[in-house]
């Protein structure tokens, strides 16, 4: 975009416009204050151009941003296939009429027909775009404190087009998905209010989750005359204790955790492969996790591994996996035997945490036979004793225990400033470095009270990463 200046003379061959050219109106907005707090380069003026149309429409569109205005496209003439001019005006420029009595209005609308524009012209010859008009006068307030509300300008945080793209994966239905940003939103604005089902919500489930299970016909009834007769917290925990007695549904969950618990450790899944990384994990991780860790020692069998590229200890492969009998999908890893460090493109340890079948291919082919400690995760260890978790449901204390409060609050205010550090690697850098001061500091307070050992923000042992790990997925 080029800023022209205020005593800009474009001769009348230039401009290909149908629209008299104005003057730039003094700034106001009504009932919010002068538009004169949006920084003078944001504001458009007569002159100015760009290269695109693309481009001038998305100007606008930031100003109004700042500005506490959303935009539309009003009027677009061309000229075969080609644009010659366009109108873009305040998104209140249409007369409206409510059908609402005004006398029986309880919220009465300032009147609309705004007169904000500008408008838009392709010059001759050069294939650039040019400001020929400009409105800045609204006839209703303007509020650039709450122009993220508008619908034109909202917006989706990183952390929550990272959480549906990680759900989708999961398999997790978007209903699931906006269910949970829904509440995590009510918390957030009202962080006192208990929210709790109604009874007959709660009844009217019943049904539909109990529908296929032998004798539901019974539970479903004996259920309701528990619900509906008891008429004080002690009748219905004696009736509810009463009730799961007779239906056998006493500790079915915690039974369940204990047997899987008691099969971890007392029985032992045979390795696919000779691999000691394989035996590794086997020693280390719980049933369930290190099945998925043994389905990419098997996909390790489809993957043809090349060196590209080594330098003092810094490797960089190729990996070829073979996903059917002529298509092969390459992948970049790379090696640093001086750290012990492997770093992939799939990025699987990121997202699951576990080592990916290219991976394990390019460890194998370095003849490593012990991965570092920091891709063993402690959360999915067989001999964590798992005494709570972050993620809260339905059924927690209206008031959490300090810690997890303060989990919350840490992770909330996290998601702003990885969003904001990820914009670019110089960012990105600089959170790095402030991490590690921030974790030397906590560690060096930690070790006055008790003896702990060293920590950083990537290379951390396995007692002292589970307290700062990220939460699972929703």
């Amino acid at each position: 975009m080029d800023d022209s200046s205020s005593d800009c003379q474009l001769n009348q061959g230039e401009v290909d416009y149908e629209f008299e050219s104005n003057e730039v109106p003094e700034l106001s907005c009504c009932g919010s204050g002068p538009l004169s707090v949006v920084d003078d380069q944001f504001v458009p003026k007569v002159g100015m151009t760009f290269t695109t149309l693309e481009d001038a429409g998305k100007f606008y569109r930031n100003y109004a941003k700042a500005a506490g205005f959303s935009t539309k496209v009003w009027r677009t003439n061309r000229k075969g296939n080609k644009i010659k001019n366009q109108l873009i005006t305040c998104s209140r420029e249409e007369k409206w009429k409510s059908k609402i009595s005004p006398t029986e209005k309880t919220n009465p609308t300032a009147s609309l027909n705004c007169s904000a524009r500008i408008y838009i012209h392709t010059l001759k010859d050069v294939g650039a775009w040019i400001i020929s008009k400009v409105v800045l006068d609204h006839s209703h307030p303007c509020c650039p404190s709450k122009a993220e509300m508008l619908k034109q300008h909202r917006e989706l945080s990183m952390s929550i087009r990272r959480t549906i793209e990680n759900n989708e994966e999961a398999g997790i239905r978007p209903s699931k998905t906006y269910q949970s940003f829904v509440a995590a939103a009510r918390e957030a604005c009202m962080p006192t209010t208990i929210h709790r089902w109604c009874i007959w919500h709660i009844m009217k489930k019943i049904p539909s989750k109990l529908n296929g299970y032998k004798g539901h016909a019974d539970i479903e009834q004996e259920m309701s005359q528990v619900v509906w007769n008891s008429h004080s917290k002690d009748s219905f925990d004696r009736n509810w204790n009463d009730f799961l007695l007779n239906f056998g549904l006493v500790d079915n969950k915690e039974q369940a955790e204990r047997e899987s618990d008691a099969a971890d450790f007392h029985t032992v899944i045979p390795c696919a492969t000779k691999s000691s990384i394989e035996a590794q994990f086997q020693d280390v991780y719980t049933h369930q996790k290190f099945r998925e860790v043994q389905a990419q020692f098997r996909g390790k069998a489809n993957c043809i591994t090349r060196l590209t590229n080594s330098a003092l200890g810094y490797s960089v492969y190729e990996v070829g996996e073979q996903v059917s009998s002529s298509i092969f999908n390459k992948f970049v890893v790379t090696y640093d035997s001086v750290a012990a460090e492997v770093k992939f493109q799939c990025l699987l340890f990121e997202s699951r945490g576990i080592l990916c079948c290219h991976a394990l291919s390019v460890l194998s082919f370095e003849r490593v036979s012990q991965v570092s400690p920091r891709y063993i995760l402690e959360r999915w260890s067989k001999k964590v004793k798992r005494q709570h978790t972050h993620i809260k449901s339905s059924h927690d204390e209206p008031l959490l225990d300090p810690r997890s409060k303060r989990f919350d609050q840490l992770v909330f205010r996290s998601q702003n400033i990885c969003e904001f550090a990820s914009e670019s690697e110089e960012l990105t850098a600089i959170l790095h470095r402030a991490y590690d001061n921030v974790m030397a500091e906590m560690e060096s307070l930690k070790a006055k009270r008790k003896g702990t050992s060293s920590l950083s923000h990537e290379d951390a042992n396995l007692e002292s990463i589970n307290e700062l790990q990220s939460p699972p997925r929703i």
